[in-house]
Parts: C-alpha cells; sequence; structure tokens
C-alpha cells in the first residue's frame, strides 16, 4: 500500500505539470478562438473584445489554470467554445472509443506476439524464422502513417472492410448483436493496424527474453527429466521471462495511444485523435488540454499497472 500511494503520489503530480505546461503552451500560442470573427466585416471588434473578456481569454494564465482546476474538480474538465458544452461529456465518449480500439489492438498484439516470440527462439535458424526476421525488420521501417494509408486504401479498394466510422447508419437502430457485429468490422481494421506497429518490438522481445531463459540450467533439467516441450515452455519459461515483458506492457500502452491518434484521424475512428486535431485547429484550449490530460493518464496507468504486476509475480520485487 505505501509503495501504491507513492507511485499515485507520482502521478497525481505527473499530471498536474503535463496540465499546466499544455495549459502554458497553448495560452503563449498566438491567437484564440475568436480570431476569426475578426475576418467578419460584420462583426466589430469591441464585439470580438466584449467576447474574450466574457469567456475569460483576457485574463492570465494563473487565472485561467485556477478557474480550469475549478472545473476539473467538478468533472467539466473547463468550457468548449467549439461545442457550447462542458468537455467532460465530449471527451468521455471519444476516450471510450479509444480505450475500445488500444484495448483490442493490445490483446491482438500480445496474442500474436507471445507465440511468434517463442517460436523464433525455440526454431532455430530455418527458413521460416529468417522470413519472420525479414518480416519484422520491414514492418520496423514503415513509417505509421504510411502504414494507415495502405489500410485506408485496402478497405476503398476492396470493400472488404469499412473505410472509416465505428458503426454503420443503418446499425444505430439494430439489434445488440447486429450492432455489435457492425461495431466489429468497423474495429477490426484500425486495431489490426495498431497491432501491427507494436508486433515486431513485442516479438524481438519475447524472444531476447526466451533465448536468456532457455539457456538457463534449471531448463535444462527439466528436459533431463522428460518433462514435455510444450510445458517447459509456458510452465516454467515463460513465467521466468515474464519480468521484461511485463515492462514492455507499460511501454507498449505508449506506442499504442500515439500511434491510435494517427490511426483514429487517417480511418476515421471517433475517438481522441480526431478530436484533438479539430480542436487544435479551432483553438478550443479546454479541448486540447483535456486531451492531452487524458492520454497521459493513460500512459501512466500503463506503466503503474505493469509495475504492479511486476509487485505481484516476482516475489524478489515484493522483498525490496
Amino acid at each position: 500500500m505505501k509503495y501504491l500511494g507513492r507511485r499515485l503520489i507520482h502521478a497525481a503530480l505527473l499530471l498536474i505539470g503535463v496540465s499546466f505546461f499544455s495549459f502554458a503552451l497553448l495560452q503563449w500560442a498566438p491567437g484564440d478562438f475568436f480570431d476569426e470573427l475578426q475576418l467578419n466585416p460584420r462583426i466589430s471588434a469591441r464585439t470580438v473584445e466584449a467576447l474574450r473578456v466574457e469567456y475569460g481569454l483576457n485574463q492570465s494564465l494563473p487565472v485561467r489554470y485556477e478557474h480550469w482546476l475549478r472545473s476539473v474538480a467538478h468533472g467539466d474538465l473547463g468550457f468548449s467554445l467549439a461545442y457550447n458544452s462542458a468537455v467532460g461529456p465530449i471527451i468521455a465518449v471519444r476516450a471510450r472509443n479509444t480505450l475500445v480500439l488500444t484495448g483490442a489492438a493490445t490483446l491482438m498484439a500480445w496474442l500474436l506476439g507471445i507465440p511468434l516470440g517463442i517460436w523464433t527462439a525455440t526454431s532455430g535458424r530455418g527458413w521460416a524464422n529468417r522470413i519472420l526476421g525479414v518480416t519484422t525488420s520491414t514492418l520496423l521501417t514503415i513509417p505509421d502513417l504510411l502504414l494507415f494509408l495502405c489500410l485506408l486504401l485496402l478497405a476503398v479498394r476492396t470493400g472488404w472492410f469499412p473505410a472509416g466510422g465505428m458503426f454503420s447508419p443503418s446499425a444505430e437502430a439494430a439489434a445488440f448483436w447486429p450492432r455489435a457485429k457492425d461495431v466489429f468490422a468497423h474495429l477490426f481494421l484500425p486495431a489490426f493496424g495498431l497491432a501491427v506497429v507494436s508486433l515486431p518490438v513485442l516479438i524481438r522481445h519475447v524472444r531476447s527474453a526466451m533465448v536468456d531463459v532457455l539457456a538457463s540450467p534449471f531448463l535444462r533439467a527439466a528436459r533431463g527429466h522428460g518433462i514435455p516441450r510444450m510445458r517447459v515452455l509456458f510452465r516454467y519459461a515463460l513465467p521466468v521471462a515474464a519480468n521484461p515483458l511485463i515492462s514492455l506492457f507499460g511501454f507498449s500502452v505508449a506506442t499504442m495511444l500515439s500511434a491510435s491518434l494517427i490511426a483514429e484521424v487517417i480511418l476515421s475512428w471517433p475517438g481522441l485523435g480526431p478530436l484533438l486535431i479539430e480542436a487544435t485547429l479551432a483553438r478550443d484550449v479546454y479541448v486540447v488540454v483535456a486531451t492531452v490530460l487524458l492520454s497521459a493518464v493513460f500512459l501512466v496507468f500503463g506503466n503503474l499497472l505493469a509495475d504492479l504486476l511486476l509487485v505481484a509475480v516476482d516475489p524478489r520485487i515484493r522483498m525490496e
């Protein structure tokens, strides 16, 4: 409990720092939400200035940040000028969609990465292992943007997958299972793209961890006692190699979040990515700060979950 409390305090301080610097950068950036109104000759400069005063855009950074912190305490996360609404309800739906996408992609990546990594560690230097090595090396060199554009082109040209959105308009009034099937059809392509982004790194880390463990004396003794190969790999070797993989899990959360912003924009998935782009272009300060803060929350708690799993799995860490 002391360890968890200390980590939560560190996480809270980190999130306060992220929110303040995000707020400060947006405050110091030239222009604001009402700049476009100045281009309209029917709207006087006095009217624009009155709107700035009404919404507090003329106030200093500490005052605006203090007001925003009070709104965070009430769950509003500020006020969106573009949507004319509190930021909290707007961002909650988008955050749920991003969590669905990144959760599905993480599950897909690990379900593929662990077996493939174990296979590459135990299969020697055969042609299949070499082909997989060349494939992972190639995927590491492909930019995320190009990969998602290729997936979008595949969806548009073949029609095998929906080209964007979270569900079809006809599925809004459908029953639960048809609607769930439609959401899965829209989810598969962006989740697969995100899984491919993190899969090469995951396969290589699993292979490296398993190669180190397979050379240990206790595994040679287990094989010498006639224990079946699959039992040796998954019952004895994989738990010993789990520590670096659990640490990698926290890192993969950051990779998924950064890549998901690109995937959501290109493949039109209604998550935090398109919302962040729209809010940045509109200079909707509170939406931008809330989106950046929520991404930081996902990252911090992903790493915290990885650390807690290490404590639960490794008794040596518990003793420390």
